[in-house]
């Protein structure tokens, strides 16, 4: 379920906040469902718990997961997260584009990248 990249310069407690924000965005945890223990997944992972308990910390902060006082941490309302990132992503790519333009890059040369990127990811699929 969650993957640890030893070589990447991410902190090991970012790396296990964007995996289960990935997860979560994609559907494969559904909302309200409980998320993994503290203690189980540092045993899974073989990390201090102090570690998950730091990105389970930044998930809730961000409003990806929400606890319960001695239940556990349980996903939030996954639809409104979504809608909230795919403005985000929107934005970014709003200035990216305007970046881009300000350096001489040509709609067609965007539209060539975006349609590269789309065909790449659906090979994959």
């Amino acid at each position: 379920m969650i993957t640890i990249d030893y070589q990447s310069k991410l902190p090991l407690y970012e790396q296990i906040a964007e995996r289960f924000q990935a997860l979560i965005l994609g559907g494969a945890l559904t909302s309200g469902s409980q998320m993994p223990s503290v203690r189980s997944l540092a045993v899974d992972l073989s990390i201090n718990p102090n570690t998950i308990q730091k990105a389970f910390s930044l998930l809730e902060q961000r409003g990806f997961i929400y606890s319960v006082k001695g239940r556990g941490s349980f996903v939030a309302d996954t639809a409104a997260l979504a809608e909230k990132e795919k403005a985000t992503l929107l934005e970014e790519a709003r200035q990216l584009l305007g970046r881009g333009m300000a350096l001489g890059i040509t709609r067609s040369q965007y539209l060539s990248v975006i349609n590269e990127l789309y065909q790449k990811e659906e090979e994959h699929d």
